[in-house]
This record gives C-alpha cells, structure tokens and sequence, in this order.
C-alpha cells in the first residue's frame, strides 16, 4: 500500500470528508506512551508545566512510530486550573501518575470566572507553548491535535461531582446555567488553541455516557450546549463521548461535530448503520486491553476489525495509556501496511 499523501494530509482530508490514500491511524485524546519519555529523559510529573517538553514528548510519538497526529495537552486538568481549581502534580512521585484536580473552585454559575486575558492564566501559555513548539519543529508533515472537555465533564473537574449529579437532577436549570457559562469559556479556548496552530479539535463530553446518565438527560441538558459550541468552535470537529454510546449516537451526530467518536463499548456496526455511510465515525478498538495489556499478535486484528465494523480511521476508543509496550505500539503502526487490508475503504 503505497502512501501519496503526508499525515497532516490525510487526517485532515479525512476529516474533511475528502478522499485519502489510507486510513489515517491517529487520535484526538492522550496517545504518549513510557518509550518516548525515556528515550528523551523526560520526567512525567514535569511535562505538564513545560511547553518544550510537552513538545518534545508529543512530537516522540510521531519521530519514534510515525503516529499521524500530535496531541496536547496530556492531562484534564488544563481548563479547571484556568476557572481556580488547584492541581495536584504528584512531583518527586516515580512513574505515571496523571495531574488530579485537589480543590474545587465552583458552586455555582456565578462562581465561574473567566479570565480576561485567557491566554496568559493558568498552564494556557504551557499549551499555547507546545502547540506552536510542534509547529516549529514538525513543520506541515504532521497534523496537531488539541482538546478541551465538554461542559459537563469540566463541570465536574471544577465543582463537587455528587453535587453536580444531585443538581443536575433535582435542580437542571442550575446546572443549565452552569454548563452554558462553561460553554463560553470552551469556545474561547478552542478559538485560542485554532489562533496558535492546532489543526483539529476533539470535544471531550466523557460526563455525558449512558453509563452514568439517561439518554433522556443527555438530550435535553447537554446535547443543546455541545450544538452550540460546535456551532462556534473551529473546524475540524470531534465530538468524543465514551461509554456505550448507542442510544444517544444519532443526537451525537445532530451536535453537529465533523466526525464522532466512540469507545470500545460502542457497537460500531450499529453506529455505522444508525448514521449512515457518509459519517466520520472514529474509534473504537480498546486501548487498555488490546493496546495496553493485550499481546502484540493481538493489535492488528483488533483494529482492522474496527474498520470493518464501520470505522473510518485508526483511532483508539479512549486515550493510549503511557504504559504500552513498546512492540504493541509499532504493532499499531505496522497493522495497516503489514496486513492485508480486507474492508472495503469508504
């Protein structure tokens, strides 16, 4: 199978609803993985807070396995920290241990305050740092991905999650006001990423799973604010909910996103039938069980059948844990060009 075109190319065509050579294999979430911070020394607690090394270390996934898209940053920490939530980094702690949100900063609406001047509060400028560090060291060859969570996810990184849920359920016209104040904030910061040289953008909605609320809910409190901000935030859109997304999959759609995706506990064929052949599904072969704790033999055929259950592209359902093997990993890469490729490609 023979490549015309270059990453930043083909995920972008793809998006767009154009033709591509292959399907890219890239994703919209966290995909750093443990080789590439100890090839470069890097320290996990400290990537966080440094644009050069947050670079450095998404920029490795591409020099070292040839990953069609970058992505920054690599905790969902980033937008709490900006509306006053204090972070917990874990330094001097060995290993992966991802920044946790320590102390909460909303009650209420009126407790959401966004800073004037966005791009210089909280770790923004670490971002904004990275992005444009990408640029200049990638050039145009590979495609820069950013992403901020959904309103009601980062209503739940900024406020009480039990208060959150008991609100949302006796009193939703609070949380309403609420997630419609985040949801200025999220366009900002996607319009602030766009302004640095993101390429594309994945709204990250993991609060809105049937697994943890109705799809009754979901449509009447959270579908309308996601229209809005995929009305408003840049293209290429993403729209990524986790969970088993089946029953809310066709409102999904109508937010508008220029492709949606979804995680290994959606079944894709269902999905594909529901939206139809012209939609841009992403997703959904498990990044913990094949990709993490799976055997390399095991890779290839994980993601071919996402893509003939209805995939467009090589996408893991969730973010690609930094503890994947290394073979696992080039596995990935390796699946489309050492395997026959036996769906029809759409």
């Amino acid at each position: 199978m023979e490549d015309t075109l270059t990453p930043r190319e083909r995920v972008l065509k793809l998006l767009h609803g154009e033709k591509v050579d292959r399907p890219p294999i890239f994703s919209g979430m966290g995909n750093v993985i443990k080789p590439v911070f100890d090839k470069y020394g890097i320290q996990f607690s400290k990537v966080h807070r440094d644009p050069e090394l947050m670079a450095k270390a998404a920029g490795g996934m591409y020099r070292e396995f040839g990953f069609e898209g970058v992505v920054v940053p690599f905790d969902l920490g980033v937008e709490a920290e900006v509306l006053g939530a204090k972070m917990n980094f874990y330094d001097g702690v060995e290993g992966i241990l991802y920044p946790t949100v320590k102390e909460k900063s909303v009650k209420d609406a009126d407790d959401v305050h966004i800073p004037d001047d966005l791009e210089h509060a909280g770790r923004m400028p670490v971002v904004l740092g990275a992005i444009k560090a990408l640029r200049r060291d990638l050039g145009n060859d590979v495609a820069i991905g950013v992403y901020v969570l959904g309103p009601f996810t980062l209503a739940g990184q900024v406020k009480e999650l039990d208060a959150l849920y008991e609100e949302s359920f006796l009193e939703p016209e609070k949380t309403g006001k609420l997630i419609e104040k985040l949801s200025d904030f999220i366009i900002r910061t996607f319009k602030i990423y766009q302004a640095a040289g993101a390429d594309y953008f994945t709204l990250r909605e993991m609060g809105g799973t049937s697994d943890v609320m109705s799809p009754r809910s979901f449509k009447s409190l959270i579908k309308p604010h996601l229209k809005r901000i995929l009305a408003e935030m840049p293209h290429p859109s993403i729209l990524h909910i986790c969970g088993d997304t089946n029953t809310i999959i066709t409102d999904m759609a109508e937010c508008g996103a220029d492709a949606v995706s979804v995680d290994h506990k959606n079944r894709l064929v269902e999905t594909r039938q529901k939206l139809g052949p012209k939609a841009i599904i992403l997703g959904n072969f498990d990044p913990i069980k094949v990709l993490h704790k799976g055997a390399a033999q095991d890779v290839g055929p994980a993601v071919l059948e996402s893509l003939k259950n209805g995939a467009n592209a090589v996408w893991p359902g969730c973010d690609i844990w930094p503890e994947v093997p290394k073979e696992n990993m080039e596995a990935l890469m390796t699946a489309l060009k050492s395997a026959k490729l036996t769906v029809a490609w759409r």
